[in-house]
Order: C-alpha cells, then sequence, then structure tokens
C-alpha cells in the first residue's frame, strides 16, 4: 500500500501546479521534519543540562549569582521542552493525508528550538562573580568562652600539619557556633578556593551527603553510599593539595575513625556562663533584691552549656519575683539531678524550659514541630497553618485571629530559644524571603526522645523507610505518626491496634507511594489531620468517607491523583488543599462541607462554602476567572486568598489578597479585580500594551490596591493610557492606592503614562512610594513632567539595565533653567547600568529631596551631574543633606563629575563607599 501512494504521488508531481508540489514536498518531509524536531529537541535538553551543571559548579564555588537573562531562559527551555514533547506525541498519530498541513506547524517549531539554542550560548557567561564575603556568611551568634578553641581550630587550618580536624563535645556546648564563626573568617581569607559548609542530617544519609558535598565541589558521583572522603568528593587533605576538612560530632569515635585531629570544646566557665545567662535575660535582674545568689545558683546548674543557658536564660526573661527565681532553682535542680548520660545531661535542662511554658497550647505548638525533619526551615504561614489543622489553635473568631494566635506563639517559643529565627526562602523566580523558623538539633532530639512519646508522638521522618515499622517499634497509644519524606512503596491493610487513637497521619513526600488499599482508614476513627501530599496517590478508598472527625485533608501536589470519593460524609472538614492536584471533576458532596474555611482547588464550586476564610484557587483562562469573581462575590468577604490564573503560580503568599496571572492573553480581555485587592501580578502577559485601557474594577470605592508587578510582557508599551481616545481615565482610581510598581522584562515599554491629548489625573499614582525598572530597553525618559506633581510620595526610585535609557526626569520643551522638582520624601536613589543616561533633570535643573539618604550609580557613563540641590546654611554655604547616609559609586567616574558648587565634592566626600561591582550597590 506505502508503495502504491508513493507511486500516485510520484505521478503527480509531474502534473501538478507549483502550490501542490510544494505540498506534497512538506509530505515527503513530514517526518524528517518530525525526526529533525526531535533531535533540536534533544539538543535543548542537553544544553540545558550543560547550563544547570555550570550554574551548580559556579555556585558551588561560592560568591556567584546567576544572571537573570539565564534563569528566564531555563524556565523558558523547561515550557518548550515540554510543550513540544506533547506535540510530537500528538503529531504521530496524524493521518497522512494531513502531512502537509501539520508539516508548516512542526517547521515553525523547529525554529522557535532553534532560536532558543542560539540565545542559549550566553557569550558574557551564565553568573556574576560577587566578592566572595558578600552572601556567603552565615547568621551567628558572638563566641563567649569559646575564642581559645576557635584560635586552636584556627592554627590547624592555617598551618600545614593537620588535614583532618574533629571538633567534639556534647550536644548544645557550641560547636555550631564556632564552626559558624570560622566559615565567616575564611571567607575573608584567599587561602582557600573553597569553603564548603554542608549540614549531615540525622539519621544519617551517606548518598544524601555525597549529594550535597559533590554538589557544593562541581563534582558527579556514581550511585554508591561507601563512606568514604574520596567517594564524598574531598580530596585526601594533604600539603600539596591545601585541602582541609573540619567535623563536628558529638561522638569522639566517629572523629576518630576518620583520623581527625581531636578538638573537644570545653563547657564554659562560671563567669563566662554568667555573662552569656545576663546577656540573654538582661542585666536588670541584678537589681532585684537578693536575686543575685539565686541567679548563679542557677546558672551552675546549666553545666557551661551555651544551649542551656541561653533556653533557661529566655525562660526567665521578664520575671522579678525572687520567690519564682528560687522555685526555678529547685525545679532545676530535681531534673538535673537524675541525670545519667550526656544526652541526659542537655535534655533536662531543656526540659526545664519546656515545662516552663505557660500553657498546654504552646508545648504542643513546639512538640508538633519536631514531626519535621531535622534542619528543618519553616515559613511562619506553613507552621501556622499546621497548628490550625491540626485543631492546636481554636476557639478564636476566625482564621485570621488563629494566625495572629500562632504569630505570638512563635514569638514565645523564639524568646525562649525553643525555636530559632531563620530565613525562609521562597521559590525560583519569585524574590521574595519571609520570615521563618527552625529546631535546633539538640532541642528536637530532646523533644522526640525525651517528651513526644508522653504525648504519643512517634516520628520516623526521613529515614530511608520502604515500609512501616513493624508492630513492635511503635509508641503506645499513638496519636500523631510522622512518615514524611522516606521512600514508603505501599502501606498495610491497616495500621496496629496501638494506632486506634491516632489523630494526625503525615505520608507526605514519600514520592512512590500510589495506592492505599481499601481497608486502611477504616478503624482510624479519631483521625483529624491527613497529609498525603507531594505523593503518587492516583485514588483514595471509599474508607475515607468514615473519617468524619476529619478536619485537614492535604493532597497539594499529588499530580496523579484522579479520582476523590464523595466528602458528603466529611462535615467537619476545614481544611481541603488540591493544589495542583491531579483531578479534573469536583468531588462530589462538596456543597455538605459546610465547615470549610480554608480551599485550594482549581476549580470554581464554592459558592455554597458560606464559612469559607482563606481561598487559594487556580484558574485555566481570563474568562473563567472573571466568571468566578462575577458570580460568587461571597468570596471577597475571605480573610485571606490566592488567586492564580493561567500556568502554575508560586505558593508563598506575600499578602492577605493577592492576584497572580501568568502567561494569559490579556490584549482584548477585560480583567475584573476583586474589590479588596492588595497585590496583583501579571508575568508574560499576551499582547497587553497597557493595564488600564483593558483593566476594570468590581468596586472601585473599595480599591486596595499596594502592589502591582508586572514582568516579560513584551507587548507592553505603557503603563497606563490617557490618550483622548481611551476611557481608561475612569478606571484610574485602581492606582490611586498604589505603594510599589515593580517593572521587569518589558522590551517595548517606553513610558509609564501616556497623556498625549488628555489631562493627568492629579491623584493617579499619587501614593506610590516605591518604584522599580529593571531590564526595560525600550524606556528612554522615566518620570513625564505631567506626572511629577504626582509623586510627592515616591520613597524609592530603583532604574537598573534599561539600555536607552537618556532621562529619568523628562525635561520640559520650554526653557528649564530654572526648573526645580521636588520629591519631598525620596530616601533612595538607585541607579545601574544605564548606558545611554546623560542626566537625571534638565540642564540647569535641581532635585530637591531633603529626606534624601543613599544615592547609588554605578555603570552610568554618560551622566557626569547629580543634581541634587544642597541645602544652604546661614552664611550661604552649601551642606549636605540632612539625612544622608552613604554615596555608592565607581571611584573613577566620581572623579569626573561636575558640580554646581565648587566645594560639593568636598562636602560629600565623607558619605563616599566607592563600589567596583554591581553587586555591592
Amino acid at each position: 500500500m506505502a508503495d502504491i501512494v508513493g507511486a500516485i504521488f510520484g505521478a503527480l508531481s509531474c502534473i501538478c501546479s507549483t502550490p501542490t508540489c510544494n505540498c506534497i514536498d512538506q509530505h515527503r518531509n513530514f517526518n524528517d521534519d518530525v525526526d529533525e524536531l526531535r533531535r533540536k529537541l534533544d539538543s535543548l535538553t542537553s544544553q540545558k543540562q550543560d547550563i544547570e551543571s555550570r550554574i551548580q559548579e559556579a555556585e558551588a564555588r561560592g560568591g556567584q549569582m546567576v544572571r537573570q537573562q539565564v534563569q528566564e531562559w531555563l524556565k523558558q527551555a523547561e515550557e518548550i521542552n515540554v510543550k513540544l514533547r506533547a506535540f510530537l506525541e500528538k503529531v504521530q498519530g496524524v493521518k497522512w493525508y494531513k502531512h502537509a498541513c501539520f508539516d508548516r506547524l512542526v517547521c515553525r517549531k523547529i525554529n522557535m528550538v532553534k532560536e532558543m539554542l542560539d540565545k542559549g550560548g550566553f557569550p558574557e557567561g551564565l553568573v556574576i562573580e560577587r566578592a566572595s564575603a558578600h552572601g556567603n556568611i552565615i547568621p551567628t551568634e558572638n563566641l563567649v568562652g569559646e575564642i581559645s578553641t576557635k584560635e586552636e581550630i584556627w592554627r590547624y587550618l592555617m598551618g600545614d600539619e593537620v588535614g583532618m580536624i574533629g571538633i567534639c563535645g556534647i550536644g548544645g556546648v557550641g560547636k555550631t557556633t564556632i564552626m559558624e564563626n570560622l566559615h565567616n573568617d575564611l571567607q575573608k581569607e584567599t587561602r582557600f578556593q573553597k569553603v564548603i559548609w554542608v549540614t549531615v542530617s540525622h539519621p544519617l544519609n551517606v548518598f544524601k551527603l555525597q549529594k550535597k558535598i559533590a554538589n557544593a565541589m562541581g563534582e558527579r558521583l556514581r550511585d554508591d553510599e561507601e563512606f568514604s572522603l574520596k567517594e564524598v568528593g574531598i580530596p585526601d587533605p594533604n600539603v600539596q593539595n591545601g585541602c582541609k576538612v573540619v567535623v563536628t560530632s558529638r561522638s569522639i569515635e566517629v572523629c576518630s575513625y576518620l583520623h581527625c585531629k581531636i578538638v573537644k570544646v570545653k563547657p564554659l566557665s562560671q563567669k563566662e556562663s554568667l555573662k552569656l545567662f545576663l546577656d540573654t535575660v538582661g542585666d536588670g535582674v541584678l537589681q532585684v533584691p537578693g536575686l543575685e545568689e539565686v541567679l548563679k545558683l542557677i546558672v551552675e546548674e546549666c553545666a557551661g552549656l551555651p544551649l542551656a543557658i541561653v533556653v533557661i536564660a529566655g525562660s526567665m526573661r521578664g520575671v522579678d519575683d525572687v520567690n519564682v527565681w528560687r522555685n526555678a532553682l529547685t525545679e532545676l535542680q530535681v531534673r538535673v539531678s537524675s541525670v545519667k548520660d550526656s544526652n541526659d545531661e542537655i535534655f533536662k535542662r531543656l526540659r526545664f524550659s519546656f515545662d516552663r511554658l505557660d500553657s498546654l497550647q504552646v508545648k504542643s505548638c513546639f512538640l508538633y514541630c519536631s514531626l519535621f525533619r531535622e534542619d528543618y526551615v519553616f515559613s511562619r504561614r506553613e507552621l501556622i497553618e499546621c497548628w490550625i489543622d491540626e485543631g492546636l489553635i481554636d476557639g478564636l473568631p476566625s482564621r485570621e485571629a488563629a494566625c495572629n494566635r500562632g504569630h505570638a506563639i512563635i514569638d514565645r517559643l523564639e524568646k525562649n530559644f525553643l525555636l530559632e529565627k531563620e530565613t525562609f526562602r521562597s521559590s525560583v523566580g519569585f524574590p521574595f524571603n519571609s520570615a521563618g523558623a527552625k529546631m535546633h538539633d539538640v532541642v528536637r532530639d530532646m523533644a522526640i526522645i525525651s517528651i513526644g512519646p508522653e504525648f504519643g508522638h512517634m516520628i520516623k521522618t526521613g529515614m530511608n523507610l520502604v515500609e512501616l515499622p513493624n508492630e513492635h517499634g511503635w509508641v503506645k497509644d499513638t496519636k500523631k505518626l510522622s512518615l514524611m519524606e522516606n521512600n514508603i512503596l505501599k502501606v498495610p491493610l491497616s495500621l496496629p491496634s496501638k494506632c486506634l487513637s491516632l489523630s494526625t497521619l503525615i505520608l507526605s513526600s514519600n514520592p512512590n507511594l500510589s495506592e492505599i488499599p481499601e481497608s486502611f482508614f477504616g478503624e482510624m476513627l479519631a483521625l483529624k489531620v491527613l497529609d498525603l501530599s507531594n505523593t503518587a496517590i492516583e485514588t483514595l478508598p471509599n474508607s475515607i468517607s468514615k473519617l468524619e472527625n476529619l478536619s485537614a485533608l492535604q493532597l497539594q501536589h499529588c499530580m496523579k491523583l484522579k479520582y476523590l470519593p464523595s466528602l458528603a460524609n466529611l462535615g467537619g472538614l476545614k481544611k481541603l488543599d488540591l493544589h495542583e492536584a491531579g483531578i479534573a471533576v469536583v468531588p462530589q458532596g462538596m456543597g455538605m462541607l459546610i465547615s470549610l474555611e480554608y480551599l485550594d482547588l482549581n476549580l470554581e464550586e464554592v459558592a455554597r462554602l458560606k464559612k469559607l476564610e482563606t481561598l487559594e484557587c487556580q484558574f485555566d483562562g481570563i474568562q473563567d476567572f472573571n466568571h468566578f469573581v462575577n458570580k460568587f462575590k461571597d468570596f471577597q468577604s475571605a480573610t485571606a486568598y490566592n488567586l492564580g490564573v493561567g500556568t502554575a503560580r508560586d505558593m508563598t503568599r506575600r499578602s492577605k489578597y493577592e492576584l497572580v496571572i501568568t502567561e494569559c492573553e490579556i490584549g482584548e480581555e477585560c480583567v475584573v479585580l476583586p474589590n479588596n485587592l492588595e497585590d496583583l501580578w501579571i508575568i508574560r502577559g499576551k499582547n497587553m500594551r497597557s493595564i488600564l485601557k483593558k483593566t476594570v474594577v468590581l468596586e472601585m470605592e473599595a480599591n486596595e490596591l499596594r502592589r502591582c508587578l508586572i514582568w516579560e510582557s513584551e507587548e507592553m508599551e505603557c503603563v497606563v493610557d490617557l490618550d483622548s481616545s481611551s476611557s481608561s481615565s475612569l478606571c484610574c482610581p485602581i492606582l490611586d492606592k498604589l505603594e510599589l510598581l515593580h517593572l521587569l522584562i518589558l522590551p517595548k515599554l517606553c513610558e509609564l503614562v501616556r497623556v498625549e491629548g488628555a489631562t493627568t489625573p492629579p491623584h493617579i499614582l499619587s501614593n506610590l512610594k516605591t518604584l522599580i525598572i529593571d531590564y526595560c530597553s525600550g524606556m528612554r525618559k522615566l518620570l513625564p513632567l505631567a506626572l511629577q506633581q504626582a509623586l510627592q510620595n515616591l520613597e524609592e526610585i530603583r532604574v537598573f539595565n534599561c539600555e536607552q535609557m537618556e532621562e529619568i526626569i523628562a525635561s520640559s520643551d520650554s526653557d528649564a533653567s530654572s526648573d526645580k522638582f521636588i520629591f519631598p520624601k525620596l530616601r533612595i536613589l538607585r541607579l545601574i547600568n544605564l548606558p545611554q543616561l546623560k542626566s537625571i533633570c534638565s540642564a540647569k535643573g535641581v532635585v530637591v529631596c531633603d529626606s534624601i539618604e543613599k544615592i547609588v550609580i554605578f555603570e552610568c557613563q554618560e551622566l557626569k551631574r547629580i543634581p541634587v540641590q544642597l541645602p544652604l546654611l546661614d552664611n550661604g554655604q552649601p551642606s549636605h543633606p540632612p539625612r544622608l547616609r552613604e554615596i555608592k559609586i565607581d571611584k573613577e567616574w566620581w572623579e569626573s563629575m561636575e558640580w554646581d558648587h565648587p566645594n560639593a565634592k568636598n562636602l560629600l566626600k565623607p558619605f563616599l563607599k566607592y563600589s567596583r561591582y554591581p553587586w555591592e550597590v
């Protein structure tokens, strides 16, 4: 048959017209073009992997940051790869007579991939080098009594005699603090090319350790688990290679096994202990009559252990009754008198602080933190949500009130040093970090070993389990079971009888768990929290309907999940999280979830959920979103929502009311905004030339928009279009309260506000505080003359990487010899990499901003004048602006500057901080 078809087409080729011949040629070339597309995609995948490996190696050296355009290329390459692989699967089944039509599409896809391959060359490099001391410093505490130990280790590091150094001591004695201080000092040294910090979590997973060190070294390892330095990527330390390895451990045996030079960290002296205790609790306690002697005895009971000292001192902060102090001394003495081993030595003292927590609620919240793996960093939001799900924070009128209570509990635990402050890192591509917390490993051990079993906690987190423990390994009357971050493949038909009171079951992040037996939930009638997120679960058994006490069901990122049984019996369910789950239809019984307060769902069936307080929802497109906003107005009474339109979005909530629109066709669409919206993100908007020409609000008088971020929208020409033919001036109130405007990678953006033939409303952008413009290559003038009077609340201007930017404040067409541009609240001016920038304002104009605190100018070679008006003293001589703190600038450029007043350069010299690199500014 194929030969016959070929012969027919061969005959036709002799008599066809030219267009038909082209079509036949395309038919003949179709398979070749499909193969070519597949080869190009393979090349793109290889190029992407190579770039990622080079970035990984560069980051391992420390002190580099990935170029913005490289990050964007990697994201686009991944998206193109996914989409075109799916496209290839689709065209594989195309009938032969459709090849001519589809071949044109295949050719376009080939050109698309070729373009990406060309863009992936990056002749300027993948990363920007930064000074080694920047971005690599670990926040740490000051050393108290460990200075001599640190100096001993430093001698070994700088000398040639010792290659392996082992720092030993019981938990809480200060080993990590010493190492953090040493790590930071090494950033200032040139002896070592690489300084690598690796945290080894307990229990030890050698493969993960190998991977961490290999990543840090920029090396690839084979998949074995032999614990030797060579196998984990560290060369044997010797004089020739100059390598040094420092290991900290509670076990001298471990350090001896690795042939380390042992350095023991000794407890603090009584004098050092007293100083640390007073630094923590506050010197004011010494003013209380009769307290000093009791305080010294309590310090003695801390046995010179810094962790015990700060935790116990934290628990006594604010107490000024000497009788309470005497009682605390008695309790502490009773606890430590029963010490049996080194673990008990620290655990008993930490337990004292736990016992002093003022309520069972706070204690339970603390213990919950131990369910997660060692060194886990919580975001505050994540931790509080978990506490609410568990019912640890209840009896409050709303979820918002519960969140407020949660923040207060975290503050209390941090003040008692039972939690440590930490920065929670958001997802790649979203530059927001947030407040976080984590447990010190010794505090976590104390919670798990010394306290957890009393509360029915069984914690088997990150232990590489492939199945659940046997019955002998269970805690009696288990109430909370955490099995997260294992490799469990299947669960049994039922749990042991010890689990009849189980209220919390966490199986999240077991990536190969795909099935749960029908009978598994049959006897878990007390279950309140079920977390199966980040698993390969495909369906849930019908027995889940028996969990009438269930209050939280977490199924986020269960992408293979296609079916949920009826939820009608789960009337007590308060939280249902189906973010990025694979279900395509609304589960039955959603309308019966009358207690639901928190919903993350890709669908819109929420009309009957009257108690809903927190909503996280994703919509495929603008039309679906508009329909939702118009139809279900009740959701706008929720105390928080995070809504996404288009492709999946980052889930880190930065405000209570947030909308993220990603990769949507906005050119002809009207976006209906909720009336209490605070944050609006538009990312890769398609055919969008402005936002106010096509954007309306539901109730303009209720507008609360505070932050607007527009990124990577290639057709964007202006933010606001106020030309005479536009009715968008009616919509200007949506920007009346705007405080932050961030515009990134908008190549066609040429102006903020287009005012041709129209009058600029005096209130537009009148509350703007921060303006950020980055990689907007088509922009020449930043602030139009007509807009300057409205920007009286502007505090910060940041303009980066705009190739065509010529002027910051646009000059008038008339004689500008007397121009004064007044910005009464401007504090910070940052201008970086603006090669065509010739002036900040008109040639003779001045910027009046007595509030200025910081000026940063870098790589603006054409700029010769900083027109900040200097205040005049009574004698007529200039003075520096009263709030000025620093001017960061390139030294050579500073020397070439022209000044309106001959004394200006000397007057401002004390504020100079010369910079040669952009990351320093």
